[in-house]
């Protein structure tokens, strides 16, 4: 299984800058997810690591080789782009078994390939349709199928499971790693969905306007973003502006805007600093009754949204504000929309960050 080092990789179209001094290595066998919003990069990365697209400068390794003058075909990679690209002419079965094929493979391995990759993208029993009489989703697996049983040590996933249908995306989701690993692939695997990239990484690169602003495993970036930025892509987050105006044991005292204090998780900043605190929105509790006398706030629903397994609120805080809450929906019943209701925030769970540049709006904004 080849490794993947990239150094000082950087990609301009124009004015536009897409990629940016990048550098980062991906570990034999590894499957790394690269996760970020709309214009991020994350298709030209793939593309540059493909030999698709030229770099401006910089350098790609695979398995130890500079492969910066090789073309596609000889970097054994294979790379599913959001496009599909499958051959109109052929059926399925012929998409799907095309590069064995075209390689010589033995006919016995060549079928024993194309009806693993067909049963596990439930295709087996359309083999012998055409792209055109296929559905976008089932046109995305096919290209999966024939990206996975390419002669590659290196698997490119761009959007993976974009165009599937919720029930079939959670059930690919899984069977992809597992199939890359069983295939002894190095694998990078391109999302905008958070939760996608939760479950199926061993690490995970968070890239935005062409950068990486934080790079680790799973569990890392969901209880340690870097930033507000990745705190609110990462699950979504509420957030507090303020100034740090003491340190206590273990945990330090913010006061906002409206001069409400709270008490917020442990930080290296010095007293005096403007800050910017946030919290999960499911780690954000609700409760009829005031629990505490820290963190804890009136306010009234406002609005009420079931999302199936959780339900969504939005809560108007008496002294100014609105944060949101995910509760199971299991206990939803308890908070109508204009009940009134109070607001905690368990002061662990209440991450501090730096005041970004130019304030927090301009932070958060994905593009």
């Amino acid at each position: 299984m080849p490794n993947i080092k990239i150094t000082g990789l950087n990609k301009i179209f124009g004015d536009l800058k897409a990629i940016d001094d990048l550098d980062f290595e991906v570990r034999d066998g590894e499957y790394l997810t690269i996760l970020g919003p709309t214009g991020a990069g994350k298709t030209t990365l793939l593309r540059l690591i493909s030999g698709l697209t030229e770099q401006t400068s910089g350098t790609i390794e695979i398995d130890g080789k500079n492969v910066d003058d090789l073309p596609p075909e000889e970097r054994r990679v294979a790379f599913l782009s959001q496009s599909y690209s499958l051959f109109p002419h052929m059926d399925v079965w012929e998409n799907t078994t095309f590069g064995p094929t075209a390689r010589g493979w033995n006919p016995d391995k060549v079928n024993i390939i194309g009806r693993e990759m067909l049963e596990m993208v439930h295709l087996y029993d359309r083999r012998d349709a055409l792209p055109r009489e296929l559905s976008g989703g089932m046109q995305q697996r096919n290209a999966l199928a024939r990206a996975l049983s390419a002669d590659a040590k290196v698997l490119l996933l761009d959007e993976p499971l974009r165009a599937l249908d919720a029930r079939l995306r959670l059930d690919l989701r899984h069977e992809l790693k597992r199939l890359a690993k069983a295939m002894n692939m190095t694998t990078i695997h391109v999302t905008h969905d958070q939760e996608e990239a939760l479950t199926i990484s061993d690490r995970i690169i968070m890239l935005k306007d062409g950068k990486i602003i934080q790079s680790g495993t799973p569990q890392e970036m969901f209880n340690k973003p870097a930033n507000p930025f990745i705190h609110h892509f990462i699950g979504e987050a509420n957030f507090i502006e303020g100034t740090l105006i003491r340190k206590e044991n273990g945990h330090c005292r913010i006061t906002d805007k409206a001069n409400r204090s709270f008490r917020a998780s442990q930080t290296d900043l010095s007293e005096g600093a403007n800050v910017v605190a946030g919290i999960k929105t499911e780690f954000t509790i609700l409760s009829k009754e005031k629990e505490s006398d820290v963190n804890s706030f009136h306010g009234t629903v406002d609005r009420k949204l079931f999302m199936g397994r959780f339900t969504d609120f939005e809560v108007i805080l008496a002294e100014g504000g609105m944060i949101h809450a995910r509760l199971p929906s299991s206990i939803a019943h308890k908070f109508d929309e204009g009940s009134n209701v109070f607001v905690h925030y368990s002061p662990e769970r209440l991450l501090v960050f730096p005041e970004p540049e130019g304030g927090l709006k301009a932070e958060l904004e994905m593009m």
